[in-house]
């Protein structure tokens, strides 16, 4: 940088003393990186080395002041002029030499001395005759820019004090700078401790300096539409630390670690007085380049600037998401594990030891625990040092004892939390529905204690004691909107069973349950029928959707037939589908066909497409208009008489589709006005094969050709005899053949529909095309699915949607489940207790030589400041993986580990022990889905506020301790510093907002059980 001088000239010595001088100093000089040299104009030196040859004073050569007009390409900016050469323009000479040079000769007025640095290029040393010479300015006012020249061996902190001192800018305000590009592209120069020449900063281009919003933001990161927001309300004064955090998308589990530290007294107060801007880490290999540790103090100070009611942590996800590609996304993840990763972050980022040193580890081999304990501490100091380890860093002791030769080896290894198991209960306590064989009884909701590793055969033997029903007659499945989600073998394991599975439990006849019985399981749906055929689909045909709760019943394999499924099912929902009275039978007037082609046409559709019944394919429509002794008898009265009578020619074309009814008998029948009509063989569209139904029909189809054969053609007589003929209480019905007149002349002939039809469905519920086409009888060769389709008429008038889910309570129900409860000290002693290493981790025996099972123990023996305690409430075995939900009981104040610390005496006596908690990480849910939510004190007022994302509220002490407690944050006594503010005067309201933005809906969500619902979609 070129820079003015006016020092004052001094007597030289003689010429000869002048010239032994500066020649000793140029030959002992060499370039060394970071010293400084001095360019001279050639002709003055090479007149001043004549002058001093000469060894006249009076010489006419006397060079006068030195002057360097020749090398600048003007005199009012002082540039240099280009491509200047060494010895033919200029000539380079040591600060030593300059400056007895100027002393003697003194400079001409105003111009600058040419003072260069020796820089140390990739292939040379060389000075640097050409500085950087680059533009400066703020980020706030960009017109206005200033230019300057900087060495490439300057640091970028030499750039900000320069920027700093030129543009006004208050000392100790927290700058950052931007270099700026010809492309506009900018870049964060976020290292202010390298030289220009490795920061990549070249001549011509502009570094901006930005200073940080007293609301904690940047202006060049603060998004436009905040600062349009009116300021969020005129920037929101609030308590500084009370500020929610947007969800960004299942990002609460950071949310929630976030709130934690951030009311981390130690750590939050090194990140709000830039004590981290002099000790980010840039070239630590296992780091991550100071970038987390920035993006972390970023939103912290956000959170305490008092201007935010929440703040967006968008770039710390991006960050987080950059650096450890299991948080990239949106997913759910634990909040623990980003706790873990982000320590270890901010450590590497913050760590002071910029060049780790190998250190050979030592067993204790007898020696005394404290002096071993002190050597393993020094050993991880040298390595790590950081405020996380100042705040977070304890040791405990790790004893493995060789079961074979008895070797003992003992470690002590630094820990920056603390994972304590929860007892583990053995049983479970389970909630199903018991639905009996009995149609009438309803539901019945029981309470069941099982094994854990148990069995669905274990969970049936429990509820067989309560209702008496052998085990080996019930199945267990899982519903879930209307249909069987999965249906239990008596051998899987209960763990495939969640807690928040609705788990019904059938009762089915005796040997049912086995696979080649008599009987085969029916999966009975309910299904709707809408009023609209659903065109969209590109079938024409009839949307269903499913409803009401499905059932498991058994049918013996010879009553497979439609018609007798029928009945059955209809017994089997006896409880709330009414059956029709005789007297409302829903009946249709049968009509001309050629009136009745709107009508026959859409039923036809009905019945062929797939979600349709096909009851009897293959067989005729069937009428018979004479009135025969078979009806006279059906009839039970003899009032009116029936005519049945097959009429060939049937079938008309319209539109070129076939309108004939082909896959559904239509036997018309007058006055049939019996208790039992319903279940005759002969009512409507209950044709079925004799072979399938034990005789209850009688197929007459096959004589004659087929529709399939003759198309629109002639079609087949045919007759089907009623209960009492089948009795032999009444003469065959004879048939008889007469003209459709006849039919009209004979009798008023009606058509009765049933209440729901019958359709073979698959384990979803919906119809594939080739199901159930095949005949009326079902074949069924694997788990069976049948679903009753119901007309939304029929349901309405039928089917009582009220009784059919009302359900009883068993006085199991009415027993309060006791929460177990246990106290943190008790998982404490767990985690200090002797366990044996399994398989999967064997410890490498140096006396055997082999790996052995070994026992191994954990003792504490020293804790640091703040103490972050890890309930492992999620259980992984090979068995199960569970959510353990009972309730840790943990104090609020004084947690005393006196009692379990091995360092009983140390430098400085008895070190401190108690604690008092000021921050809780809680998850609600379950393994696969859940919403975590914190509870922190603010170290300013003291006040314990609720966290949940955006939302902040005021929280009692009472509160604080539940079933959802995760992690716990607690802080030494020793260390806490007592609050500087009051607390607020509306504190005492749980509901009342602490940010004056939301209200909470907090209140009962720890300990709320779900109200039972029958309803399972």
């Amino acid at each position: 940088m070129a820079t003015t001088t006016s020092a004052a000239v001094t007597e030289p010595p003689g010429l000869e003393t002048q010239r032994k001088e500066i020649e000793s100093l140029l030959q002992e000089h060499e370039l060394r990186a970071g010293d400084t040299w001095y360019l001279v104009e050639r002709r003055w030196y090479e007149q001043w080395k004549e002058y001093v040859e000469t060894g006249d004073q009076n010489s006419s050569s006397f060079p006068g002041q030195i002057d360097n007009t020749e090398l600048f390409e003007e005199l009012d900016s002082y540039h240099l002029k280009e491509h200047l050469v060494e010895n033919e323009d200029f000539v380079l000479i040591p600060a030593e030499a300059w400056h007895k040079l100027l002393a003697w000769y003194g400079m001409v007025e105003v111009q600058p001395a040419l003072e260069r640095k020796v820089v140390d290029m990739p292939s040379l040393v060389k000075v640097e005759v050409y500085p950087v010479e680059i533009f400066l300015c703020l980020h706030s006012n960009m017109e206005n820019v200033v230019t300057a020249q900087f060495s490439r061996a300057d640091h970028i902190h030499t750039i900000q004090k320069v920027m700093m001192k030129q543009f006004d800018v208050v000392e100790g305000a927290e700058t950052r700078l931007w270099m700026k590009s010809s492309d506009t592209s900018c870049e964060r120069l976020r290292n202010v401790h390298v030289r220009v020449l490795d920061s990549c900063l070249s001549s011509g281009m502009t570094v901006i300096m930005e200073m940080r919003n007293a609301d904690g933001t940047w202006p060049s990161s603060r998004p436009q539409i905040m600062r349009n927001s009116v300021e969020e309300h005129d920037s929101y004064r609030g308590q500084p630390g009370v500020s929610g955090l947007t969800n960004l998308g299942n990002t609460c589990f950071m949310n929630s670690a976030l709130q934690c530290l951030s009311n981390t007294p130690p750590l939050t107060e090194y990140f709000l007085r830039n004590a981290y801007l002099e000790e980010l880490n840039f070239t630590n290999p296992l780091g991550m380049k100071g970038e987390i540790a920035e993006a972390y103090a970023d939103v912290i100070k956000q959170m305490w600037s008092g201007m935010h009611y929440s703040v967006v942590p968008r770039i710390f996800k991006t960050k987080v998401g950059h650096f450890a590609s299991q948080f990239l996304g949106y997913q759910q993840h634990d909040s623990q594990e980003l706790l873990s990763f982000l320590l270890d972050g901010l450590h590497e980022d913050l760590n002071r030891v910029k060049n780790k040193e190998y250190i050979e580890l030592r067993d204790a081999a007898g020696r005394p625990d404290q002096e071993v304990a002190e050597e393993a501490w020094r050993n991880h100091r040298r390595r790590n040092d950081s405020v996380i380890v100042d705040t977070f860093h304890g040791l405990f002791k790790s004893t493995l004892v060789c079961p074979e030769c008895r070797k003992v080896s003992v470690t002590f290894d630094p820990f920056c939390y603390l994972s304590v198991p929860l007892p583990v209960s053995k049983d479970r306590v389970m909630e199903v529905f018991f639905v009996s064989l009995d149609p009438v009884a309803k539901p019945v909701q029981h309470r069941l204690v099982v094994p854990k590793a148990g069995k669905v055969f274990d969970l049936c033997s429990v509820l067989s004691e309560m209702t008496k029903i052998p085990a080996n007659q019930m199945v267990v499945a899982d519903v879930f909107n209307h249909r069987f989600y999965k249906l239990y073998h008596a051998d899987e394991s209960l763990s495939c069973i969640l807690d928040r599975d609705d788990i019904f439990v059938y009762e089915l006849n005796r040997g049912s349950v086995e696979e080649e019985g008599d009987e085969v399981v029916l999966a009975l749906y309910l299904r709707e029928r809408s009023h609209y055929r659903d065109y969209g689909s590109g079938s024409s045909s009839y949307g269903t959707s499913l409803f009401g709760h499905p059932l498991l019943m058994t049918v013996p394999r010879g009553q497979c037939s439609r018609d007798a499924l029928y009945h059955l099912f209809l017994q089997r929902l006896a409880r709330y589908v009414r059956p029709p009275d005789p007297s409302e039978e829903v009946e249709e007037e049968d009509e001309e066909g050629e009136d009745d082609d709107d009508d026959d046409e859409e039923e036809e559709l009905y019945k062929t497409q797939t979600n349709g019944v096909s009851y009897d394919d293959g067989e005729d429509d069937c009428e018979r208009p004479e009135p025969s002794k078979r009806d006279h008898c059906c009839d039970g009265g003899g009032q009116g008489p029936a005519v049945t009578q097959t009429q060939p020619d049937q079938t008309q074309e319209s539109g070129g589709e076939a309108q004939a009814d082909e896959g559904a008998s239509s036997e018309v029948r007058a006055g049939c006005s019996t208790e039992d009509s319903a279940s005759a063989s002969c009512s409507a569209g209950a044709s079925v094969d004799a072979g399938a139904s034990g005789g209850a029909s009688v197929d007459a189809s096959a004589t004659g050709p087929t529709d399939s054969q003759q198309g629109a053609g002639h079609q087949q007589q045919q007759q089907q005899p009623c209960e009492e003929e089948e009795r032999g209480e009444c003469p065959p019905c004879l048939p008889q053949t007469n003209e459709r007149q006849a039919k009209r002349k004979g009798c008023e002939a009606r058509r009765r529909k049933l209440l729901f039809s019958i359709q073979a469905v698959n384990s979803n519920g919906t119809t594939e095309r080739g199901m159930g086409e095949d005949g009326s009888a079902f074949s069924f060769s694997s788990q069976p699915y049948v679903a009753m389709d119901w007309d939304p008429d029929m349901k309405k008038k039928y089917y009582n949607e009220n009784e059919a889910e009302k359900y009883v309570k068993h006085q199991s129900m009415e027993v309060p489940h006791q929460q177990t409860t246990v106290q943190l000290q008790e998982c404490i002693e767990l985690f200090t207790t002797v366990e044996t290493l399994e398989e999967e981790n064997p410890w490498y025996c140096p006396m055997c030589k082999k790996h052995q099972l070994a026992t191994k123990k954990l003792d504490l023996w020293s804790l640091p400041e703040v103490l972050i305690i890890h309930l492992k409430r999620f259980s992984y075995t090979k068995y199960s993986r569970e959510k353990l939900d009972i309730i840790v009981d943990f104090p609020l104040r004084h947690l005393d580990f006196s009692g379990c610390l091995l360092r009983k005496t140390g430098t400085n006596g008895e070190p401190p022990s108690r604690y008092d908690l000021i921050a809780v990480s809680n998850h609600y849910g379950g393994l696969r889905d859940g919403h975590y939510t914190s509870y922190a004190r603010n170290k300013d007022n003291g006040q314990w506020y609720y966290f949940d994302d955006s939302k902040v509220t005021y929280a009692r002490e009472e509160q604080i301790v539940t079933n959802a407690a995760y992690l716990l944050f607690y802080h030494r006594q020793d260390k806490i510093r007592q609050p500087t503010l009051p607390a607020p005067l509306d504190s005492s309201s749980p509901t009342q907002p602490a940010n004056d933005v939301t209200s909470p809906k907090h209140d009962g969500m720890e300990g709320a059980t779900p109200c039972v619902n029958m309803e399972t979609d």
